[in-house]
């Protein structure tokens, strides 16, 4: 064999060993998503249902399909969320919409770009056990009610529906007892007779004839007849400076929530189930089911926040805190449609 033959053999092996590489790392770089971003998830283990299209979204792919990479982080409240999106920790939020109004005292600082679900879900639930002889509202006088959180939704519903039975907030003792099975230990073991939460909370202690529902505003109508209006529920939220400068990002996030929506809403139950099996408190897959049929509602269509949505939150928030209506923040920056308005006629939502 001769020198040059041998020479042109060796750069023949070299060459196809060079592309067996190579070949590889051209698939594995365009599978891969152009872009990432990270998502911090406040309290998605404890409302599985309000974080659920993003925990689909997230199983399915539908993000990747968008060319974005998502990094979840999951923090066990919307205030620790909201404190890594502050630090920079995350690029974006997922919490309930109240928090554009509230962050850091300065409405607009933070926006709404996509709406998850369009209702808090919200009920207030007697113990049977605490309150036996339970008729009326009024018995609540000078009872201890549990609440997530002070401010929360949950305790601006259970001063309004007191006060419109004739009892005054300043009448009862609210208690703030936090989420999941701390809410669930602590009506359990008497600390509070009444309690004003969210699913699967509420389910579950009903599901249990532990507590009895007497004002229920899980439903789109009841919520709307109580605050006077549609309160917007999760959303996705974010700096108004990060929406300027990464908003090829942003809508890439927003297609995977929207499309997600759209499949929700056809979606079987066990399609569901599927994506994201039965946890926590809804372990038991009969309540998990039970929980999903009531919680379908509640899901956004198409991410839109709703014309309304802004002022009844407002209005929802000032039953504690007057201050806050007083100050007439500018609601139209506490949100943008632009991005839902996209991908909804991308994906016919």
């Amino acid at each position: 064999m001769t020198l040059s033959l041998r020479r042109r053999r060796a750069l023949g092996a070299l060459s196809a060993a060079a592309m067996a590489g190579l070949v590889p790392a051209l698939r594995s770089q365009a599978a891969a998503p152009a872009a990432r971003i990270t998502l911090a998830v406040g309290g998605r283990s404890v409302h599985p249902f309000r974080h659920l299209p993003i925990s689909v979204a997230m199983q399915l792919h539908f993000f990747q399909a968008e060319g974005l990479e998502v990094l979840l982080q999951d923090h066990p409240t919307d205030a620790q969320a909201l404190q890594a999106l502050h630090r920079g920790a995350a690029d974006v939020a997922a919490v309930g919409f109240e928090n554009t109004l509230r962050a850091t005292g300065e409405p607009g600082a933070l926006r709404s770009l996509v709406l998850q679900t369009r209702s808090p879900q919200m009920a207030l639930a007697v113990s049977v056990r605490a309150m036996p002889r339970y008729r009326q509202l009024t018995d609540l006088h000078r009872r201890k009610i549990g609440i997530p959180d002070f401010g929360s939704l949950c305790h601006s519903m259970a001063s309004k529906v007191l006060a419109q039975a004739g009892v005054e907030p300043t009448e009862v003792q609210f208690v703030a007892v936090g989420d999941g099975a701390r809410a669930v230990a602590a009506l359990r073991a008497g600390q509070v007779h009444a309690l004003c939460h969210c699913d699967p909370v509420v389910a579950l202690l009903e599901h249990q004839q532990v507590a009895r529902v007497v004002a229920d505003a899980r439903s789109l109508a009841a919520g709307q007849a109580l605050f006077g209006g549609a309160v917007p529920g999760a959303c996705v939220l974010a700096p108004a400076l990060f929406l300027q400068q990464h908003a090829a990002q942003a809508q890439a996030l927003v297609h995977g929530v929207v499309h997600v929506l759209k499949w929700l809403q056809t979606a079987a139950p066990a399609d569901i189930v599927k994506a994201v099996p039965p946890d926590g408190l809804l372990a038991e897959r009969s309540l998990y089911l039970a929980s999903l049929a009531r919680a379908r509602e509640a899901i956004s269509p198409d991410g839109l926040v709703p014309d309304v949505g802004p002022e009844a939150v407002l209005r929802a928030l000032a039953v504690l805190d007057p201050v806050v209506a007083a100050r007439r923040p500018d609601l139209s920056r506490t949100y943008t449609q632009e991005f839902a308005r996209k991908a909804k006629q991308k994906f016919s939502a």
